[in-house]
């Protein structure tokens, strides 16, 4: 097309599923040379992005789905003619990433794109971020965002290289290309799938019936005056012990409507209805205590009614943590009553399913008139909540931007993605992005040296960060004053301003209860943190010193139980096959000098790999077991051309909802598979 502009995009599709001991991984390519920064990018290919992250559940599966990915949105040079590749893809909970080798993803991290090459010998690392996401939440609020801090090449130029977490080998030998992953956060989409093995899609907006829902009047009837009132009264920001608001229109439907509306849009308070000087007031008051803010009350919600309203969660830029927090502040009540199976990337478009205890369909979709970038719907009634770790994986379009090289290395790229899979290593993004790794932390508590885990989380670090906390770390250094520290930060809610606030509260010489204020998942993160840490450098091992191909000795898992490959039986499994254990005390090791390799490992740290039992029972690791290598299901992908970088390159949940059209590129796909 002379005259024009063309760029282009690769549109690439796969499943992969996790059995219930696994969690997604990191897809990797060998790098062409380039900078330090272009370096770090090749590992998020548009497989870098499918981290998942594990968190320790029951039995053998000890990990729940977290996708994180790299945080990065510039503009398109308009200079240059681009490549795009948008990819769609599935993981379930067997199979998890896309790599040559690994694939790597950090879930918070602002700054240019990514750039990622799939190749010859990339590394893996898991995308999560969940999720985990965790998998990994840091509990950063919404307001915790309000400074931009450096760009990700300037945060890692004091950060870790994926050979200091154990990534180095690779599945194939082919060369790959390069391009950039996530120039915006809508070139990477998620889509959460259940454990029923349905994905998950916004694609109703309706309401349940229900003839026991209050009317929309709860909306309206308050003033915005009588709604701060009450909620600082819920919330204990006052002395006062009750709110009275006077009935102007007095009738006993509209006072039904007052009551209805204090008692749904604030739990924890009750009403009644007083004569003062003959006016009628509804006066407002606690019945509960504080408690009443994590319980909601048990007598307002209908016994034939399931106790929890789950939800489809539609997100934009934002990690699942976050968007709890944004809505529980909005509903009022505690972030503790939501559940979910898996945190989502905070750079995507992601959809979940969301759980939340006693609070209406009707309350939830009156948020989709207040929030922008969130959008709930498909909500239904049910008698549980969501389990961390119970999603089958997730489905993932994904857009490789300003791709470099042949059709034949795209194919030879994607052609190995699909047949051999990638390296299951664990991302980036699970090991921190500053001059500290969580894994360090993790090993710190672990030991049991809890001096060590303040200081690891509080001192001054290398590489870029936030304004606010770099200033909170500064006085923390100068002073050891945990209140002074304190004021230092905009707002609490981060990993930081909690061990912050249970250092005051508590004392400094009581850093486990300190330390025990900050969310039991982010808690966790750390020590996961460094089980994966120990797993990425295992497996490197195990590939280097055995190959792609089962041995014996190896470990596979029969149902939930893991056991030996023995010599009569090893041309009965693949690489595919085999598993490798996250430390713990509850799982079996290689029967070859892996296992050896394990306790060298561990013992170094000082950790006896005997006795992974803690004096405190949450940082007690049981273990689990996690594939080595994991082969996508149903990869498809195409390239094609487009002239617009500001179009969008696919229909969202939102788009479709609204009826847009589906997206006109400037000519027709290259290649398909």
């Amino acid at each position: 097309m002379p005259g024009r502009l063309s760029r282009w995009l690769l549109r690439v599709a796969f499943a992969a599923h996790l059995r219930p001991d696994q969690s997604a991984g990191y897809v990797a390519v060998r790098p062409t040379p380039r900078s330090r920064s272009q370096a770090l990018g090749f590992l998020k290919c548009f497989l870098g992005a499918l981290k998942m992250e594990m968190t320790e559940m029951t039995g053998v599966s000890l990990k729940r789905g977290a996708l994180v990915v790299e945080d990065n949105d510039s503009g398109v040079p308009a200079e240059e003619t681009k490549k795009q590749k948008l990819s769609e893809c599935s993981l379930t909970k067997g199979q998890v990433g896309l790599q040559n080798d690994f694939l790597s993803i950090s879930e918070d991290v602002p700054g240019p794109p990514d750039t990622v090459s799939t190749g010859k010998g990339g590394k893996n690392s898991e995308a999560q971020l969940e999720d985990e996401e965790e998998e990994e939440e840091d509990g950063l609020s919404e307001e915790c965002e309000e400074e931009e801090s450096e760009s990700f090449a300037d945060m890692m130029k004091h950060g870790l290289t994926e050979a200091d977490v154990g990534i180095t080998k690779f599945v194939s030998s082919h060369q790959g290309f390069s391009g950039i992953l996530k120039e915006r956060y809508s070139d990477f989409v998620v889509h959460e799938i259940g454990k029923d093995g349905r994905i998950s899609h916004l694609n109703d907006l309706s309401i349940p019936v229900d003839e026991e829902d209050p009317s929309e009047d709860i909306f309206t009837v308050l003033t915005a005056e009588e709604k701060q009132r009450l909620e600082e009264l819920q919330l204990f920001k006052n002395k006062e012990t009750s709110v009275a608001i006077e009935v102007i229109e007095d009738t006993k439907e509209k006072r039904t409507v007052i009551h209805q509306a204090i008692k749904s849009l604030f739990p924890g308070l009750e009403t009644k209805t007083e004569d003062r000087e003959g006016k009628k007031y509804i006066v407002a008051y606690h019945a509960a205590g504080k408690k009443a803010l994590a319980n909601p009350r048990k007598h307002s919600w209908p016994k034939s009614r399931g106790s929890y309203c789950h939800f489809v969660l539609y997100k934009e830029n934002k990690d699942t943590m976050d968007a709890i927090n944004v809505l529980s502040r909005y509903l009022r009540v505690k972030p503790n009553i939501f559940s979910y199976m898996g945190t989502k990337d905070k750079r995507a478009i992601t959809v979940q399913e969301i759980a939340v205890l006693k609070i209406t369909a009707q309350r939830l979709a009156h948020l989709n008139k207040c929030l922008m970038n969130f959008k709930l719907g498909n909500f239904s009634y049910q008698k549980n909540p969501l389990k961390l770790g119970e999603l089958q994986g997730n489905h993932f379009t994904v857009v490789l931007r300003n791709i470099t090289g042949t059709d034949d290395q795209v194919q030879q790229a994607m052609n190995s993605l699909r047949e051999i899979g990638f390296i299951n290593y664990y991302g980036m993004q699970r090991f921190g992005t500053t001059a500290v790794p969580t894994y360090q932390v993790g090993r710190a508590i672990l030991q049991n040296s809890w001096t060590e885990v303040m200081d690891l989380i509080l001192k001054p670090r290398s590489g870029a960060e936030k304004g606010y906390l770099v200033k909170c770390r500064e006085e923390w250094a100068k002073t050891k004053d945990p209140a002074a520290a304190l004021r230092k930060l905009p707002v609490k809610r981060c990993v930081e301003g909690q061990l912050l606030r249970g250092l005051s509260k508590y004392g400094m010489k009581n850093i486990v209860s300190a330390f025990g204020i900050i969310p039991r998942n982010n808690r966790l993160m750390y020590i996961h943190s460094y089980q994966s840490y120990v797993w990425n450098n295992m497996v490197s091992k195990r590939i280097e010193d055995y190959g792609l191909k089962p041995v014996p000795g190896d470990l596979v898992l029969k149902g939930a139980t893991a056991s030996y490959i023995e010599e009569d039986d090893v041309n009965n499994y693949s690489i595919h096959d085999v598993v490798m254990p996250l430390p713990g005390f509850d799982v079996i090791y290689p029967k070859h000098k892996i296992q050896e390799a394990y306790r060298e490992m561990l013992t170094a740290d000082n950790l006896d790999i005997d006795n992974m039992r803690h004096k405190i029972r949450d940082y007690s690791l049981s273990g689990a077991y996690r594939k080595i290598i994991i082969r996508p299901q149903n990869v498809s992908w195409e390239v094609v051309a487009y002239d617009d970088p500001k179009i969008p390159l696919f229909n969202t949940d939102v788009d479709n909802l609204e009826g847009k059209p589906p997206p006109v590129f400037a000519s027709g796909p290259l290649c398909i598979n």
